[in-house]
């Protein structure tokens, strides 16, 4: 089995690893560094559930290389929620409702991060767009829109 060192940060924080160069991304996060939060749900890149984002960019965890994080920023659930409290997103999708069994919404909230950082003002349809390669199975995406709107507002007023 060939293996391969590899660093990056993850939430603000570096970590160093020797990894098998065919491990995934979302089994390092989630077997290597500990971090649960992004979720393993087809393993196919079709669902969304193990999104994160790289470098700004959100990815399905599932199909990336954990080698290909080298050198690189991800940012995972886990670190949207500052020591000041939670993200607006994260307190949005609470204030609305947008949280059904939770299993989507990691990958929803990177996913609308990623949005919101490079357009602070989107409309419904291009928040629509944002998180179509996502799929909740509890029918909440009108409740998680929602979400997102009101996190694009709170957002404009801080």
């Amino acid at each position: 089995m060939v293996k391969r060192k590899i660093q990056f940060t993850i939430n603000g924080r570096q970590v160093r690893l020797t990894v098998p160069v065919q491990r995934t991304l979302l089994e390092v996060i989630r077997e290597s560094i500990g971090l649960t939060g992004t979720k393993e749900g087809c393993n196919q890149g079709e669902c969304g559930a193990c999104t994160v984002l790289i470098n700004g960019v959100p990815v399905p965890s599932c199909c990336t290389l954990a080698v290909e994080a080298d050198g690189r920023r991800v940012l995972t659930v886990e670190g949207l929620q500052t020591e000041s409290g939670l993200h607006p997103l994260q307190q949005a999708f609470i204030d609305v409702g947008a949280v059904q069994c939770g299993f989507c919404t990691p990958g929803m909230l990177m996913s609308a991060k990623a949005l919101l950082d490079g357009n602070p003002n989107p409309t419904e349809e291009e928040a629509r767009a944002a998180i179509e390669g996502n799929i909740c199975r509890c029918t909440g995406y009108d409740r998680i829109i929602d979400g997102i709107m009101k996190a694009a507002e709170d957002m404009k007023d801080r």
